[in-house]
């Protein structure tokens, strides 16, 4: 039965006795506290908050001689985000699909590529939202920042409040090249226990276990672990090879995120978004690695095409706009970042009209019945104003009458009582956002010309 298997700790019960005490080729220290609320012999535990950058330092403990067929070569590192209990690992498939589809566009575990230090050609791949890899040099200091950005109360079985999260593992392995420059062959694994909290949640969930360990008496505390100001990771097996993480990624995941494009992805039925023009070219969640070379050709990115060689389109969407301006400078940075979230310029007030006197005469020739004319509903048109101007707003009128700004003579807005005030800069910067007018159009004197009336 698989709920009757015990809960995963360490692996050193499937290593040989003789490996207790050898000195491992590699050490990976992850840069924050345990938990003082950890019993003797037990796995140490670690909290760490949702989308926080956390060092893991890679460090080469190999003896003189030891390994020698990697001295001066690279090694690559697979990292994964994984559950600690065996329960949530035979379902990890299914548990990590269900994710993607709440979290359409986001990845579980990420590199802070900017903070790291010593890593070669970091790859994540779209289909395996929990796994990372890099290669690194053992002879040169190598640090990675990771970002873990599910919550271990994501994956409980009853969601009423106050739940315990579930434990999760980071796991790394290791591996050398093999004859023909492929990274398989295993050198070392190790992994720790973590649980994740929300922004803060884990520095508070600290200080509850420090604050408990203090009411103990001596006596009882002698039974728990000290905090160390570090986690070491530890040895364990490596982690097994899964067939479906090279299956085509979900519908969830295709789904991109608003801000990123409009036009596609599963959009609800009742609220389809209009098409973006013609002239967007925004970049997608999933798009390959190529594609997001050409889409920073094509904007005018050429410089940094060689740095972003490995990045896909998740990739380069997940920088924060600190991240780019730190690679590529404040004036690229700028650039890249708007281009990178489809920024358009917001205008400074929206109004829409509709030109409904028009509408009703047509209406009034068809339908003798009043019920049928007072049913119609009336399309209404956006007009989009940057300098807030009569003369803007005359132009944009004209437009949507397809008539020249010469024949609009003048503009009013329909006041109290009827009265017509004439349209004026300061009227037009005191309206409403998204204010909604009825528009009437009246003969001028002159023959050519109109005068308008929002109402």
């Amino acid at each position: 039965d698989v709920l009757a298997l015990p809960i995963f700790k360490q692996e050193e019960s499937s290593l040989p006795p003789e490996n207790e005490n050898k000195i491992l080729p590699f050490q990976y220290v992850l840069c924050a506290a345990t938990s003082p609320a950890v019993k003797l012999h037990d796995e140490t535990l670690t909290y760490l908050n949702q989308g926080q950058s956390y060092e893991i330092r890679m460090l080469d403990n190999r003896k003189i001689g030891e390994l020698p067929e990697i001295n001066g070569k690279l090694v690559k590192s697979i990292f994964r985000v994984v559950f600690h209990d065996r329960r949530l690992q035979y379902t990890e498939h299914q548990q990590l699909e269900g994710w993607r589809w709440n979290r359409p566009g986001d990845r579980i575990l990420d590199i802070d590529i900017p903070m790291s230090v010593g890593i070669i050609d970091p790859r994540a791949n779209p289909t395996q939202l929990n796994t990372v890899e890099f290669l690194w040099d053992p002879s040169k200091r190598t640090s990675v920042f990771i970002q873990v950005h599910c919550i271990s109360t994501e994956f409980t079985m009853r969601k009423h409040g106050g739940e315990k999260g579930v434990p999760f593992r980071v796991q790394i392995d290791t591996f050398k090249e093999n004859e023909n420059g492929e990274y398989t062959e295993h050198l070392h694994s190790a992994s720790c226990q973590i649980k994740v909290f929300k922004p803060k949640g884990a520095d508070r969930k600290q200080k509850t276990d420090r604050e408990k360990m203090e009411k103990r008496t001596p006596h009882e505390k002698e039974k728990y672990q000290p905090s160390y100001e570090t986690t070491i990771l530890t040895e364990c097996s490596p982690w097994p090879e899964i067939t479906y993480v090279n299956n085509a990624p979900s519908p969830g995941f295709n789904s991109s995120h608003s801000s990123f494009s409009i036009g596609e992805g599963n959009g609800s039925p009742n609220h389809q978004p209009e098409p973006p023009p013609p002239i967007a070219d925004n970049l997608l969640p999933t798009s390959t690695p190529q594609e997001a070379q050409q889409w920073l050709h094509r904007n005018r990115f050429s410089t940094f095409s060689r740095l972003f060689r490995n990045f896909s389109g998740a990739d380069l969407l997940k920088l924060t706009r600190e991240d780019v301006i730190q690679i590529c400078g404040p004036a690229d940075g700028i650039r890249l970042f708007n281009a990178l979230k489809g920024r358009m310029v917001r205008p400074r007030l929206t109004i829409y009209v509709c030109q409904e006197s028009q509408q009703l005469r047509d209406l009034q020739q068809k339908h003798e019945d009043r019920d049928t004319v007072t049913s119609t509903f009336f399309v209404y048109h956006a007009i989009y104003l940057e300098e807030l101007t009569a003369v803007e707003l005359t132009e944009k009128l004209a437009q949507l009458f397809s008539i020249s700004s010469q024949q609009i003579s003048q503009i009013y807005k329909q006041g109290p009582t009827g009265i017509h005030v004439l349209i004026s800069d300061e009227m037009i910067q005191n309206f409403q956002d998204e204010s909604c007018f009825v528009l009437d159009t009246m003969k001028a004197e002159t023959n050519d010309s109109y005068h308008i009336i929002l109402k």
